[in-house]
C-alpha cells in the first residue's frame, strides 16, 4: 500500500470525513497507481509515493501530529 506525500514536509494527502480525526490518509494499492495519479495531476515536483512500512507510518503519524494507532486509511478511489 502507498500514500502520496508532499516532498517538502512529508504530509500525506488526506480525505476529510466529518467526525473523524485525524483525517484518513488516502492510499493506493501499488506504487505505479500512486505515481500515475501524481503524474496525471502534473504534480511530480511537489509529491512522491511512499510505501507504507512500519517506519513510514511512524513518520506519517509524527507529521500529522497523532499516535500511529489513531491513523486511519482510505483507499483511492474511496
Amino acid at each position: 500500500m502507498f500514500a502520496i506525500v508532499y516532498k517538502s514536509d512529508g504530509f500525506p494527502i488526506c480525505r476529510q470525513v466529518a467526525g473523524v480525526s485525524p483525517d484518513p490518509v488516502v492510499t493506493w494499492n501499488t506504487e505505479a497507481d500512486a505515481k500515475a495519479f501524481i503524474a496525471a495531476k502534473g504534480s511530480d515536483a511537489d509529491f512522491q509515493a511512499l510505501q507504507l512500512t512500519d517506519d513510514a507510518m511512524d513518520k506519517l503519524a509524527k507529521t500529522i501530529g497523532c499516535a500511529v494507532e489513531a491513523m486511519t486509511f482510505e483507499p483511492y478511489p474511496g
